[in-house]
């Protein structure tokens, strides 16, 4: 399992943004990986064979998903970095704005959008 989520982390793992494609797609995957590991069950009444759904697969898997488990890791990080003093690079990345000309089309969300979004999911106050 471990392998399979490097190969999908290859691309994540050294960026702090993880888009709701790459969302979807670790979902997916974990999913995936979990019903490998789990199997397929039978059903009592008819006694064909089903695949696992993703809540019995979230009963049977007691550890979080991995989407939980970024966003705790970003929340974590970003309150080491709002602790840092100001000259440190670690709280100009959380806190700075980025110079130059922007690309066109929508703006992408930035670190701190982003973790203000991680905490009011698990309904803890934003970020100001």
């Amino acid at each position: 399992m471990v392998r399979i989520y490097g190969d999908t982390f290859s691309r994540i793992k050294n960026n702090i943004y993880v888009t709701l494609t790459d969302e979807r797609r670790l979902r997916v995957l974990e999913n995936r990986t979990l019903r490998r590991m789990f199997g397929v069950k039978r059903d009592e009444v008819t006694g064909e064979w089903e695949k696992l759904h993703n809540e019995e697969l979230n009963d049977l898997y007691f550890s979080p998903n991995i989407l939980r488990l970024i966003k705790s890791r970003r929340m974590r990080w970003a309150g080491h970095a709002a602790r840092t003093a100001e000259r440190r690079i670690v709280y100009r990345v959380l806190v700075g704005k980025p110079k130059g000309k922007r690309l066109l089309g929508r703006p992408r969300r930035r670190l701190e959008e982003n973790i203000k979004l991680d905490l009011q999911e698990v309904r803890c106050g934003g970020m100001d």
